[in-house]
């Protein structure tokens, strides 16, 4: 299954062969040893370190519930009548068929699949940078790309990548998505990321977007044995990003959906103020019930994180 779609989940895997995902991931350890692929957080991928990225076929088929859950909190952060940037991605991609229902909303973008998604929109306004295409997540780069953001100016970023780390924020495999992703941050107050819990620890070649410049992550919720991006998150949260749970989507494939009277929710400590990239303090994490009250995050459903 790996060969044949550079990568594939552990949940898909347990559904295919009828067992549990514990004998799948000790089977994918095992095969790992051999060389054969390499693990990633909730799945395994064919060989390739820090250098390696699958295309957009393969990415489509890795935590699709989850990423529908991410996308459908994220569409909560926008409000009528924004400017936005949103960038590559599977994530993103999810993102934009939400945003469609935005009135007023301009939207650029150098993603061939985000303005697809959006073509049909009467409401929005989309704006596609220049650049030289790159096939494998049909995106544009290069310096046409580059060139075309100078001098733009929005409210937020909406970014995912190949991996989210603490230590060193966001980052990618591919140098050309790596630089028109930095020149869409700098057009941006500020910089959501978009990214499901199989990203978080892991670390790939370019860095993106540092962790002092991400105002707010948007995640799901680790599984219980997934110490590692349970750490990241508590992490992330200390350094001053503000962190979003989503939890399950009932209706997306393969999502089984919260139990009855369960909050799709995560309690973290609160962490402290800091400087964003323009000089200002950053947001504080806020409640539901007090984004409630905020234009452009009505009806999200978020962390309410505390301190312990």
């Amino acid at each position: 299954m790996v060969r044949a779609n550079g990568a594939v989940s552990l949940r898909e895997l347990a559904r295919v062969v009828q067992t549990s995902e514990v004998t799948v991931r000790r089977d994918v350890r095992a095969l790992e040893a051999e060389g054969l692929l390499d693990r990633r957080h909730g799945g395994a991928v064919l060989p390739g370190g820090f250098t390696r990225e699958s295309g957009f076929p393969q990415k489509s088929h890795l935590s699709t519930a989850e990423k529908t859950a991410i996308a459908d909190l994220a569409a909560g952060l926008v409000g009528e009548g924004e400017a936005i940037v949103v960038g590559a991605g599977t994530t993103t991609q999810e993102l934009a068929r939400r945003l469609a229902r935005v009135p007023g909303l301009t939207v650029v973008t150098n993603s061939l699949l985000v303005a697809q998604a959006l073509a049909h929109a009467n409401r929005v306004e989309v704006v596609m940078t220049g650049g030289t295409l790159r096939g494998s997540n049909y995106a544009l780069v290069g310096s046409g790309a580059e060139q075309s953001l100078q001098g733009l100016r929005v409210s937020r970023a909406f970014l995912s990548g190949s991996g989210l780390t603490a230590e060193r924020g966001l980052s990618t495999s591919n140098m050309l998505s790596a630089s028109v992703d930095r020149a869409l941050v700098h057009a941006a107050a500020e910089v959501v990321v978009l990214a499901d819990h199989t990203k978080l620890g892991s670390d790939t070649m370019f860095q993106t977007v540092p962790t002092e410049l991400i105002t707010r992550l948007v995640t799901d919720e680790p599984p219980l044995h997934d110490e590692r991006a349970a750490a990241e998150l508590q992490s992330l949260a200390d350094q001053g990003v503000e962190v979003t749970v989503a939890g399950p989507d009932a209706d997306a494939p393969g999502g089984d959906g919260p139990p009855p009277g369960s909050r799709p929710r995560r309690d973290m400590p609160l962490p402290g103020q800091r400087r964003t990239q323009n000089g200002g303090l950053g947001p504080q994490l806020r409640s539901a019930s007090a984004l409630a009250d905020v234009p452009g995050e009505r009806g999200a459903r978020v962390a309410d994180l505390r301190r312990r």
